[in-house]
């Protein structure tokens, strides 16, 4: 079959829950008893597993006939070079969106539900049926595109890492983290379970769930202070349950990060800190004594293909 393109085409996708439990008990039928013994249905990760790998075949035989198609899964992000003219599709949940579009450069990215039925796709504008229609349109360059803001977490040691919903800056057990905060020319130590950053696009995420906690103990915070869309350009901290002592402060618990504002976490944790971006942990870097965090809106901004 002839390809309509040599445009490299990057197909992204996850294992599955069932691919994970193999990958962790060596075969399906190991799987399945550990599964059943603690009283789940094995029979729906059995049905996840066959639905979402059909939807990925059927997805890459469209593919291939506008152009070269790679099949990549999510664990080879992080290594991945992407070409500056490569198209990006994902098939797989929000998240996998969310991880994906800070590995790029503005390549436009399609995100397709592969499984309307189990995924909300408030991130996955596209289904299987509309494939055709979208490819002709990215590759005659007559599509439109949602800019998406990211954070970016930039530390004194010369790492820095990206954020598409949100940072988590603090203890990686259930214990309490110490550091300094600074934000627009006010300095305070803190003590809290951590701080998250939000972009506009996480801003119904985490940070909601956050909000959300602290209005029904106080009934004092509108959701619209913190919700923002996914081009605005400013971020939202929130620190998560401050604790305020004699040594600790509570007043810079909350508040919006404008270009222009300076913002930063120095750390006081003598181990056990970390920064990590979009929930992957796996990615997290240290946050310890004498670690600075500067946080600012990033440079590069996301493509995601609109309907």
């Amino acid at each position: 079959m002839e390809r309509l393109s040599e445009r490299k085409i990057i197909l992204i996708h996850r294992e599955t829950r069932l691919d994970g439990l193999i990958r962790r008990h060596n075969t399906r039928d190991q799987a399945g008893f550990y599964i059943k013994s603690r009283g789940d249905n094995f029979a729906d990760y059995l049905d996840e597993d066959r639905e979402l790998k059909l939807a990925l075949s059927e997805i890459e035989s469209v593919l291939k006939i506008y152009g070269r198609v790679q099949v990549l899964e999510r664990s080879f992000l992080p290594n991945f070079l992407f070409g500056p003219d490569d198209l990006v599709v994902v098939a797989g949940q929000d998240g996998l969106v969310a991880n994906t579009l800070k590995y790029l450069k503005g390549q436009p990215l399609i995100a397709i539900n592969p499984a309307p039925q189990r995924f909300d796709g408030k991130l996955l504008p596209f289904k299987l049926a509309d494939i055709n229609t979208i490819l002709n349109a990215v590759l005659n360059n007559r599509f439109s595109a949602k800019a998406v803001t990211m954070a970016q977490a930039e530390l004194n040691d010369g790492q820095t890492l990206l954020a598409v919903n949100d940072l988590y800056i603090g203890p990686k057990l259930p214990i309490s983290a110490r550091y300094e905060l600074e934000y627009n020319g006010q300095r305070e130590v803190q003590s809290s379970s951590g701080v998250l950053i939000s972009t506009g696009l996480g801003s119904t995420g985490w940070l909601r769930s956050l909000v959300t906690g602290a209005t029904a103990i106080s009934k004092s915070q509108s959701h619209q202070q913190y919700e923002m869309p996914w081009d605005s350009r400013q971020l939202c901290y929130c620190v998560r349950e401050p604790f305020p002592s004699q040594t600790t402060g509570t007043s810079l618990v909350f508040g919006k990060i404008e270009p222009s504002q300076h913002f930063s976490l120095t750390s006081r944790m003598a181990e056990g800190g970390i920064i990590f971006s979009d929930g992957i942990v796996d990615d997290a870097i240290e946050f310890n004594s004498g670690t600075i965090a500067n946080i600012a809106i990033a440079k590069i901004q996301g493509k995601l293909v609109s309907s």
